[in-house]
């Protein structure tokens, strides 16, 4: 009897949620807090935090990550119809995987003038070598973004 006769409704993800939760986890394991969440059609295919120092591994960025875990995840190098969301702008490096995994649409949330290489920088994907551009949707919950990095950096100088 207890049952009820409203339909279930299955909330949708939220992706830079999950990539903030994976940038603060990052934060907590000492990694700058950076996360990264891959989508295809709604369904969450991967999410993962900076780990390069835990890795010893340079290109353990959190959007490589995430990259590298979706493709595995729907057996395939091309992530055709995803969307990335990262919590920071993406460095030269992760805008080339983005680009040879031929993602969709990138979200972010802060920008990156140091480091940065979509709306910074390089402005990787407005270079003539770019052989897939994603949509590119910036500054999404960017001063939540950059309150985390500053606080970050802020305790470690401390």
């Amino acid at each position: 009897m207890g049952e009820s006769s409203e339909p279930q409704v299955r909330a949708r993800p939220d992706p830079l949620g999950l990539a903030f939760a994976a940038a603060r986890e990052a934060a907590a394991l000492g990694e700058v807090p950076v996360g990264a969440a891959v989508v295809r059609d709604g369904t969450v295919l991967a999410v993962a935090g900076n780990r390069p120092r835990a890795l010893r591994d340079p290109t353990a960025h959190a959007e490589i990550l995430a990259i590298r875990a979706a493709c595995e995840a729907v057996g395939d190098e091309r992530l055709t119809g995803c969307d990335l969301y990262v919590t920071l702008e993406p460095c030269a490096m992760c805008a080339g995987a983005i680009s040879v995994a031929r993602i969709r649409r990138l979200y972010f949330a802060a920008g990156d003038p140091k480091g940065g290489a979509v709306e910074n920088g390089p402005r990787f994907f407005s270079q003539p070598t770019c052989h897939h551009a994603p949509e590119v949707y910036g500054g999404l919950r960017e001063t939540e973004a950059a309150a985390l990095l500053r606080e970050f950096f802020r305790t470690r100088r401390d």
